[in-house]
């Protein structure tokens, strides 16, 4: 018996050390609408995993290919957390008739309670399929976010 209450003791205290949390950021304004979560490991520099997220820009054509993006983990390309910020750097490629565009988004945090972030976002839309007078300059949109971490 005292060798069963041991062996679960062990067990129990080893699944502490591999412990997860996760991040996660949303935002619904008149430009943009999207969610982004990952997974965050404790320990061994808390690299992510399981990166997804959804982003619709509201002003584009419903028919637009840079309407609404889907993120999966190699779109996440920098993110910081620590007890006191939280960033994103989130990048994706469209690739529509032989044409690249591409949408950005970051994300910048600081704490305002325990586990709870609220910051800014800014979204950069590349269009490579716009006309050429915009000189190739993306379109900026900004707006507030909050995000949660544990």
């Amino acid at each position: 018996m005292r060798t069963i209450f041991c062996v679960t003791t062990l067990l129990l205290s080893a699944g502490t050390a591999f412990a997860t949390g996760g991040i996660w950021c949303s935002t619904e304004d008149a430009a943009v609408k999207f969610e982004v979560e990952a997974g965050v490991t404790r320990g061994m520099g808390g690299p992510t995993f399981n990166f997804r997220g959804d982003l619709e820009i509201l002003g584009r054509p419903v028919d637009d290919g840079l309407r609404k993006s889907v993120f999966e983990d190699s779109n996440l390309t920098q993110y910081w957390l620590d007890g006191k910020e939280l960033r994103l750097l989130v990048y994706r490629e469209h690739e529509v008739a032989n044409t690249y565009s591409s949408v950005e988004l970051t994300i910048l945090t600081k704490v305002s309670e325990e586990g709870v972030y609220d910051g800014r976002y800014s979204l950069a839309i590349y269009d490579g399929t716009a006309a050429a007078d915009k000189d190739g300059k993306p379109v900026e949109l900004t707006g507030k976010v909050s995000c949660g971490a544990e």
